[in-house]
């Protein structure tokens, strides 16, 4: 697992019931890690043993309904010069892989305190090209201790303290290997957006049901299908497109549900 670069890498993980994925992942980097990290969420499944298996530390912990949570204190335990923080549906392409280690090997050190990093999402049996589904630009590469999540939201960007520039290459990230678990997380995060506006005190109204139910799934369709160019990407496109607009009154449904349970 030991790398020969000039300056030392840190590659953390957050996991939960993530066996199907871990090892692909794994695979992609621990040639270029010096120091492997997985911060687990109590899994049910083989994840923790598949970490262990390639010479990872393993933190257990309890799976927060927030995971970024879980992401910085597998960030906070990193102890090497720079960090790469993935997550486990994600692979790093050669591309990228020799950009690091091109960093890596900088001597003196880069001017970037962190880098963003272009995702291809797979969707329905297909990388999405267009959507607003990419670049998808997410800042995972860094120089340890100078970035930081906020842990407030699932879709929150990390931070940095300093210049961030851009890696060459992609990561592959394989979210929605098939449709069933594209509704899984659907799921989740729309029992987080409603939970969101409970905790924010909102009350259910007319205008409220009328924004949430029709006017904010018909814009996000539009935008997502039509400004950025979904059809492109044939049926995917089109359904990335419908579901990402009804997240809106699936997720009010469920706030409409907290609030009467309330009552």
């Amino acid at each position: 697992m030991k790398s020969k670069q000039k300056h030392s890498l840190s590659v953390v993980y957050a996991t939960y019931n993530e066996e199907a994925n871990l090892a692909r992942s794994l695979d992609s980097i621990v040639h270029l890690a010096d120091e492997l990290i997985v911060v687990d969420g109590s899994s049910s499944d083989r994840t923790r043993e598949i970490a262990k298996e390639y010479g990872a530390k393993v933190i257990k912990t309890t799976n927060k309904p927030i995971f970024h949570i879980n992401k910085q204190m597998a960030m906070d335990a990193a102890t090497k010069e720079w960090t790469l923080q993935m997550d486990a549906d994600e692979v790093v392409d050669q591309e990228m892989t020799d950009h690091i280690i091109e960093i890596l090997n900088t001597s003196p050190e880069s001017t970037a305190a962190g880098y963003w990093l272009r995702r291809k999402n797979y969707f329905l049996g297909t990388f999405l090209k267009k959507g607003g589904q990419y670049p998808d630009a997410v800042i995972r590469f860094y120089k340890t201790g100078q970035a930081f999540l906020p842990m407030k939201s699932v879709h929150e960007q990390m931070e940095v303290k300093g210049e961030v520039d851009t890696l060459r290459g992609h990561l592959l990230h394989y979210n929605s290997p098939d449709f069933s678990v594209y509704l899984r997380k659907a799921n989740t995060y729309t029992s987080l957006t409603a939970l969101g506006w409970f905790e924010a005190g909102w009350e259910p109204s007319f205008i409220k049901a009328l924004n949430f139910i029709i006017w904010k799934p018909l814009i996000t369709f539009v935008m997502l299908y039509g400004r950025h160019k979904g059809f492109v990407d044939g049926f995917p496109g089109l359904a990335f497109a419908l579901f990402s607009g009804l997240h809106f009154p699936i997720a009010y449904f469920k706030f409409w549900e907290m609030k009467k349970t309330q009552s």
